[in-house]
């Protein structure tokens, strides 16, 4: 299983991004999403979409962030608008492979996002 980022860079704030992740070596999923990262703090749960089902957002980004998954392309996107400083972090997305699995199967190599003026 492979994770291919990409789409992270420099915004201002109030700017918008847009993050794909393509999955490779997968026969279907169960759910693709996004956690982000601090240097020296946990990873952090951003949003996740299920394959069949509806999308999910941590409060923290709700109404700014939206996830959404091509199915046929294997690819999870998260859309960032009105960027924040404090959405600075390393982006990095995962794919869960089973309805069964407690933890991410595969992660991304992690694409950063900086949010300056």
């Amino acid at each position: 299983v492979q994770l291919v980022e990409s789409g992270g860079g420099l915004v201002q704030p109030g700017e918008s991004l847009r993050l794909a992740c393509t999955a490779s070596g997968i026969f279907g999923f169960y759910a693709m999403g996004w956690y982000r990262q601090a240097p020296g703090k946990q990873r952090d749960l951003v949003a996740w979409a299920p394959s069949i089902g509806s999308t999910n957002v941590t409060d923290s980004v709700k109404g700014r962030f939206t996830i959404s998954i091509d199915l046929a392309q294997d690819t999870v996107y998260l859309q960032m608008h009105n960027l924040k400083p404090e959405d600075t972090d390393v982006y990095y997305c995962y794919v869960n492979l089973h309805e069964s699995s407690t933890l991410p199967d595969a992660w991304g190599q992690g694409t950063q996002v900086t949010v300056s003026a």
